[in-house]
């Protein structure tokens, strides 16, 4: 599929990391949705419920983000990426970027990311 809906930098701020410091101060992060699914029928009907609700999944992955602890960003990218497959049927695929710009290592970099693919196959749903 080649359609995509692409969700840039959702800014969260929460308490991520194996730091006791970031689970107690928290920090900043980025996560982005790359969404592959059919968009022809919503382009050709002009029809809202034929797509993905962009606000709405917006909206959930600041509540996952906000609302659980993750040691790894991994974590968090997985648990973005399985509530982002399981509550839009009609997804095909997701890729969750998560960036922590703030990440506590002794070096001077803009930031750390992690990139993850899921397909609805790969989750035994058809």
């Amino acid at each position: 599929m080649t359609d995509r809906i692409r969700i840039t930098r959702i800014g969260v701020f929460a308490y991520h990391g194996v730091h006791p410091e970031e689970q107690a101060l928290g920090q900043r992060f980025n996560i982005s949705l790359d969404l592959s699914l059919d968009l022809s029928e919503a382009g050709k009907t002009d029809d809202f419920n034929k797509t993905v609700c962009y606000s709405t999944l917006c909206e959930r992955v600041q509540e996952v983000a906000v609302g659980q602890n993750f040691r790894t960003i991994e974590g968090l990218a997985e648990a973005v990426a399985d509530m982002a497959l399981r509550e839009n049927p009609r997804l095909e695929t997701v890729t969750v970027t998560v960036e922590k710009p703030s990440a506590p290592i002794p070096a001077i970099i803009e930031g750390i990311a992690v990139e993850i693919t899921r397909a609805r196959r790969a989750q035994g749903k058809a």
